[in-house]
């Protein structure tokens, strides 16, 4: 769900970076950095290990003063208005801490005091909401010492949603969880969207965005490579042609000879038991190379389009910049 301002018909932005930049001595580790995060969506941060995506998450949650730039949320300047800027968001770092000896509504409460979240029949019920919200409150009683990695992950969760942030952000959450584990997460992320939140999530993964985001962006390097849907952000990196796994009964020597003077059809091969070729035309223009594959004899079984996954692609941009 994202909203609009009634008076322009523009989506409001929850998040909005304009020119940032970081500096650590002599290294850069954000590098002109701007993006716009729009209302209640979970927006993804995809960007290898050492991108800067910790360093843009500390300083926008300010925790951390940039060299330069601006930063907004839900039109509140991060620096100008610290104190109000902190009591609309959530940040749950990597890898964040729990207490060995409290358990684990102990845990919640004692940060729900933290927030000044009314008295203790107040603050209890707050806690018991979380915990519920999370999947959490058959752990209620437990140490959190002995909770298991994807528990504990949720655990912060709950203590990150306790004041009813308005905006979360979540650095590397799903890191070392298990597809159910995932899973729950996912699902506590969706309500909290529906709920009126913003997420803005990052992992260095995007396998473990790709199903819970509406849109994300990429950075490497301390720079922003690209925005949007997945359709999107692929087709600006740069990654828009096919891979066409042509599955035929026989002939298929004669069929790499048909398809090399083929419209945008290239490098056709064999492999296997199949025909391998790249293809840079639309849909359309796929459709007809099938129909035409067909009206010259070939018994086609399946054709397959296949992509570059969003992993094989970001490797690469990873391995071009560092080269570059």
């Amino acid at each position: 769900m994202t909203t609009s301002d009634p008076l322009s018909g523009h989506t409001r932005s929850a998040i909005d970076i304009r020119c940032l930049r970081v500096d650590y001595g002599e290294f850069t580790a954000v590098d002109d950095f701007t993006l716009s995060v729009p209302q209640g969506e979970i927006f993804g941060l995809v960007g290898p290990n050492g991108a800067g995506k910790t360093s843009l998450f500390k300083v926008i949650t300010s925790l951390m003063e940039p060299t330069y730039g601006e930063v907004l949320l839900d039109g509140v300047d991060v620096f100008e208005d610290t104190e109000s800027v902190r009591r609309i968001i959530g940040y749950m770092p990597d890898l964040a801490p729990v207490p060995t000896d409290l358990r684990v509504w102990e845990f919640l409460d004692f940060h729900a005091a933290a927030y000044g979240l009314g008295s203790g029949a107040q603050r209890r019920s707050r806690v018991e909401e979380c915990l519920a919200e999370v999947d959490l409150t058959p752990q209620r009683n437990s140490w959190c010492k002995a909770l298991s990695r994807g528990q504990t992950q949720r655990a912060v969760l709950a203590k990150t949603m306790l004041h009813r942030p308005r905006v979360l952000i979540l650095d590397e959450p799903a890191s070392g969880l298990d597809p159910l584990a995932r899973r729950d997460l996912r699902n506590a992320l969706r309500a909290l969207t529906r709920a009126g939140a913003t997420v803005f999530v990052s992992s260095h993964i995007l396998g473990e965005l790709a199903e819970m985001c509406s849109s994300l962006c990429v950075m490497n390097c301390g720079q922003l490579l690209a925005s949007g849907t997945a359709d999107q952000v692929r087709h600006q990196l740069g990654n828009t042609g096919r891979t066409i796994v042509a599955s035929l009964l026989g002939r298929h020597e004669e069929a790499v000879a048909w398809l090399t003077g083929q419209s945008w059809v290239h490098d056709p091969r064999m492999n296997g038991g199949h025909v391998l070729f790249g293809f840079d035309g639309g849909d359309d223009a796929q459709a007809n190379l099938m129909e035409s594959l067909i009206g010259n004899g070939f018994r086609l079984r399946a054709f397959e389009e296949k992509r570059s996954s969003f992993e094989e692609i970001l490797v690469e941009v990873a391995e071009t910049n560092r080269q570059t």
